[in-house]
């Protein structure tokens, strides 16, 4: 098995992440596109031979906007333990393909950045307001932060509780030939986190030790994945991983089936 991972996925498109409009704590729903591309994402990447192995799935962290939430639900990892948000009585709305015992965890720690009185605004509008106020039209979010919201300091304060709470509970002594689902003790190592752009781009800088003033060049798509992992498995050596081996145990499988 791979060393231990983290996989970081954007929710689907919105309304405002198509123009550009900064969406802190703004309920939104996907669009039908963005409910599309999602549902496509998931046919691909998730499975035993796919990226994202539900039964390697240790802990699922979701952030507390509905948008993020969906975006989970669509990914249809078949998880066995019901959506948080969803009411205790009524409808079922767990898979009846159970494929994971992850259990599924709302945190206000992976919450999109609180832009404050920049919400619902572009970048450019910003940098305008700014200007006519006074303020300088040099405003970069990684550096700046938003007036009557977040500052950098504040996103890598929760961000690194999160991760160091994370590689405790879910990494530290899971590396290794006899790690993950399949090893030798049969217990599952990856982390999947669904939330929001500019936060998720944060995690990954912040996974690395790489200060967010620094302006981390990282993109990530609506409804994009992301990968991060270990370099010479090692918890001291993190790193993101910016293309992984396709499994091969289920091609061996095949390949056993067909001599048969």
């Amino acid at each position: 098995m791979p060393d231990p991972r983290v996989f970081i996925i954007r929710h689907g498109e919105t309304e405002w992440s198509l123009n550009g409009r900064h969406t802190g704590t703004t309920e939104l729903p996907l669009t039908a596109n963005g409910e599309k591309r999602v549902l496509a994402t998931g046919k691909a990447l998730v499975g035993d031979d796919r990226l994202i192995v539900p039964g390697n799935l240790a802990h699922i962290y979701v952030s507390p906007r509905r948008r993020a939430q969906r975006t989970l639900e669509l990914l249809n990892l078949g998880c066995r333990e019901r959506y948080p948000w969803h009411p205790k009585s009524g409808e079922a709305d767990h898979s009846l393909d159970i494929r994971t015992n992850a259990n599924i965890e709302v945190t206000p720690a992976i919450r999109e950045w609180d832009y404050g009185d920049y919400e619902g605004l572009t970048s450019a509008q910003i940098r305008k307001s700014r200007t006519e106020r006074g303020l300088s039209e040099d405003w970069d979010i990684w550096r700046d932060g938003c007036e009557g919201g977040e500052s950098p300091e504040d996103v890598s304060k929760r961000l690194d509780e999160l991760i160091a709470e994370l590689r405790k509970r879910f990494h530290d002594g899971r590396f290794g030939k006899d790690s993950g689902w399949k090893g030798k003790d049969g217990v599952p190592n990856d982390v999947l986190i669904v939330a929001h752009g500019h936060i998720l781009r944060s995690f990954a800088a912040r996974w690395i030790g790489k200060p967010l003033e620094d302006n981390p060049s990282l993109i990530l798509e609506a409804g994009g994945v992301g990968t991060l992992s270990y370099e010479h498995h090692k918890i001291d050596e993190p790193a993101i991983l910016l293309g992984g081996a396709f499994v091969v145990d289920v091609v061996e499988k095949e390949d056993d089936e067909k001599k048969q």
